[in-house]
């Protein structure tokens, strides 16, 4: 069974950092595109970064520079290292898988995923 959990959310203060992980089974994390999306209160899913199976990047332009996403295939763990918060960054963020050509997780922001909340307070 694929599972993917996300974890490491918090409130900082703007300017602070956050780690966040998603840990993952049931599945080969190295032949998997990956991402993570975030949704603010009141607001439309945004896909925050995404690492393909053959490593390419993709940051959105709103977090370009601050954050990083990565990956250890060993661990079957992806992370988004999310530096000089913004109080925009608040919101709940979800990772999600490309297994074999179906997503899964919090791909758009499903509710069927948890997510894990950041919160930046100015």
């Amino acid at each position: 069974e694929v599972q993917l959990v996300e974890s490491g959310g918090g409130s900082v203060q703007t300017g602070g950092s956050l780690r966040l992980s998603c840990t993952t089974s049931g599945f080969r994390l190295a032949d998997s595109d990956i991402a993570w999306y975030r949704q603010a209160p009141g607001s439309e899913c945004e896909l925050v970064a995404t690492i393909s199976s053959h490593g390419t990047i993709y940051y959105s332009t709103s977090v370009k520079d601050r954050f990083t996403i990565s990956k250890n295939n060993a661990r079957n763990t992806f992370y988004l290292q999310m530096n000089s918060l913004k109080p925009e960054d608040t919101g709940v963020y979800y990772c999600a898988a490309d297994v074999k050509q179906s997503w899964y997780g919090g791909y758009f922001c499903s509710s069927r995923a948890q997510g894990t909340q950041v919160s930046v307070s100015s």
